[in-house]
């Protein structure tokens, strides 16, 4: 019965981290062609925080992500979106400098 449970909880953790990659790779996506729609140079994008509640209390499973861009080659500012499952629910770019 033990071998069992621990098979269990061992394939409960697989199958997390697979969707937590998943989902990883559709936020790259989004956020590599909305950097290319806006005309950014992306940087780098790095996973922040897990939560399993929204701020209006419902269940999804969401992460943010945060990323670096620079409009210019000489600046880097940071924005974020936030991943409700497979799909981006806010996309954060705070105002930057427009090159010339």
């Amino acid at each position: 019965m033990d071998n069992l449970l621990g098979i269990l909880l061992l394939a409960l953790f697989g199958y997390l981290y697979w969707q937590q990659r998943r989902q990883t790779e559709f936020a790259q996506r989004f956020i590599e062609q909305r950097c290319e729609h806006l005309g950014l140079q992306l940087l780098s994008i790095s996973r922040g925080a897990h939560r399993l509640k929204d701020p209006q209390g419902r269940w999804h499973w969401h992460t943010v992500y945060f990323f670096e861009f620079s409009a210019d080659g000489a600046d880097a500012y940071q924005g974020y979106v936030v991943m409700e499952g497979f799909r981006p629910s806010q996309f954060q770019v705070p105002p930057h400098r427009m090159p010339e």
